[in-house]
């Protein structure tokens, strides 16, 4: 009887299980797509669990400056676009209360649009990798290799410049493959709006067309499609036009920041071979080293020549020659580890490539042991840098104790280290805020002597008050959005006569004599199982005379 009664449902669920096969293996949605997918929506779903609850960090340096921006909102800022603050100010807007509520603060709520972005980004490879490599299961294990990625993971809980410039680079390039494939105008105008927001995102946007028409040109010369090329040309401008009439009228410093970032100034005080050295580290570092083997080994096999396809030439464009400028100019200045991920975009397609061809080979067992043992120390390396607090006890064996020289050897192995203890160190602001409210019944001048301070205590202290950066005076910065923000006390010094100034950072002899009187700093050592983490000093400056008494030295770099 239970046989006979069980046969329908049996029948039935072998029913519901073949059509299920056959819409995604048969049909449109391969199998290997609503896997990528779920994958997709775990990794995200992971993210903002981490993110609204169990996040152990505080906000980085970074993201703290670019909430700082979100509070002006404007058409450019000194060294970057405006898309960053633009997408902090709606998400704080939209979701602020909710974190606050939660959370206790605004972090949650700065941080969730860089979800978004890490979604849109693995979208764009595997739409990359299952169309140009005619393969979902390519799409599936790009997706997988770069969920495990810690640079990728570390883009989906940081809300940086990089997240939706990265989205819009994939995306661009998404756009650009489909309109060369299909011919229509759609795909070119779709690719115009990406380079556009992905230049208010970050100026390197501007490689991305150079890139495709380095492609055009070398292999498409005798059917360019012109009018493809005049719409994301256009869309070039466009997304230039907010950043040029904001920086016309501002004296256009970002490109005096951006040549004084990629040029430095003065000569080298290191041999000229030390930065491709130092590069090369960075990108062994990013990429584990074995992936950016496999990247040189991929850019080998898939160089562009006769038997080379059409959309492994575009990839190949999109990746090698951006990779190679930001090595040759690290000839003159090593630059940030981040620098060449836009490169990454099609270069890891690339990379995925070429494991695809070598699993065909008899390289097949060693080349998926190296995927598998990559992956998962990727995850694992991962779950270290949301969590660091496990591991931190072992890193701290591993290095010097602490010292006068050195306070801070954690931060030699520790990147989460400089994520840690803004939230404490406001604390004790707040603390002498009060105390000399209660004094002299004003408040205090915050200020801090690195470009890095002021959006950390703007945003952990108590009513986010306006914090200014006085590092030029003190000849410890370079210039940076605090400096173009007036009143403030560098520029406009006779505005702030006679105030109180809180000051966080090292400050130089010279700069106290320009207070009638300096309290002895506080030194706040922040802790965690005992480990140093982070330290500061505190300066509470009375009687500000009104200039800085060091001005003509004042020899600031962009």
């Amino acid at each position: 009887m239970i046989g006979t009664a069980w046969l329908p449902t049996r029948r039935i669920a072998q029913f519901t299980l073949s059509q299920l096969q056959a819409r995604t293996i048969v049909g449109r949605l391969p199998w290997q797509a609503v896997v990528a997918a779920i994958l997709m929506l775990l990794s995200a779903a992971g993210s903002l669990v981490y993110i609204w609850w169990l996040c152990p960090l505080t906000l980085a340096p970074d993201e703290a400056h670019y909430w700082d921006w979100s509070r002006n909102i404007d058409w450019s800022y000194y060294s970057k676009g405006p898309l960053v603050a633009w997408l902090i100010r709606w998400s704080c807007e939209v979701l602020g209360e909710l974190s606050i509520r939660l959370t206790g603060d605004l972090a949650a709520a700065v941080r969730t649009p860089a979800v978004a972005c890490h979604v849109a980004i693995l979208a764009s490879w595997y739409w990359l990798a299952a169309g140009l490599l005619r393969s979902a299961s390519a799409g599936l294990l790009i997706v997988v290799c770069g969920i495990a990625l810690p640079a990728v993971r570390a883009g989906a809980v940081l809300m940086t410049i990089d997240p939706p410039f990265l989205a819009c680079w994939g995306w661009a390039l998404v756009c650009v493959w489909k309109a060369l494939e299909s011919d229509r105008i759609g795909w070119w105008v779709g690719a115009a709006l990406l380079t556009a927001l992905g230049i208010l995102a970050k100026f390197t946007m501007l490689l991305f067309p150079a890139a495709v028409l380095g492609y055009l040109l070398w292999h498409r010369r005798r059917d360019l499609p012109w009018k493809g090329i005049g719409i994301l040309m256009l869309g070039t401008v466009i997304g230039w036009l907010p950043i040029l009439f904001w920086n016309a009228h501002h004296d256009w410093v970002s490109f005096r920041h951006v040549f004084g970032q990629v040029g430095g100034s003065g000569r080298p005080a290191t041999p000229w071979w030390l930065g491709p050295v130092t590069f090369l580290g960075s990108q062994f570092g990013v990429l584990f080293a074995v992936w950016l083997v496999v990247f040189w080994l991929a850019a080998w096999r898939y160089r562009p020549t006769h038997e080379t396809d059409n959309g492994m030439r575009l990839l190949w464009w999109c990746a090698i020659p951006v990779w190679s400028l930001f090595a040759l100019a690290s000839c003159i200045k090593p630059g940030q580890p981040n620098w060449p991920a836009p490169a990454y975009i099609a270069g890891l397609v690339l990379a995925i490539a070429w494991v695809r061809d070598e699993l065909n080979t008899n390289h097949r067992r060693l080349v998926h042991w190296l995927v598998v043992a990559t992956t998962l120390v990727g995850f694992t390396l991962s779950l270290a840098l949301h969590f660091p607090v496990v591991v931190r006890p072992w890193l701290a064996s591993v290095v010097p104790s602490p010292s006068a020289r050195d306070p801070l050897p954690i931060r030699q192995v520790d990147m989460t280290a400089r994520l840690a203890g803004w939230d404490q160190l406001a604390k004790v602001i707040d603390d002498v805020r009060s105390r000399e409210r209660a004094r002299s019944g004003q408040e205090p001048v915050l200020a801090g002597t690195h470009w890095t301070i002021p959006g950390a205590l703007g945003f952990y202290c108590n009513g986010h008050p306006q914090v200014f950066a006085v590092g030029i005076p003190n000849q410890s910065d370079r210039h940076s959005q605090y400096d173009l923000w007036r009143p403030n006390p560098v520029w406009d010094a006779q505005v702030f006569r006679g105030r109180t100034f809180v000051i966080v950072g090292d400050i130089a002899p010279h700069m106290l004599q320009a207070f009638r009187y300096v309290e002895p700093p506080i030194m706040i050592v922040h802790t965690e199982k005992q480990i140093p983490l982070a330290s500061w000093s505190v300066w509470v400056c009375h009687g500000f005379r009104g200039n800085w008494l060091n001005e003509r030295q004042h020899k600031p770099g962009y």
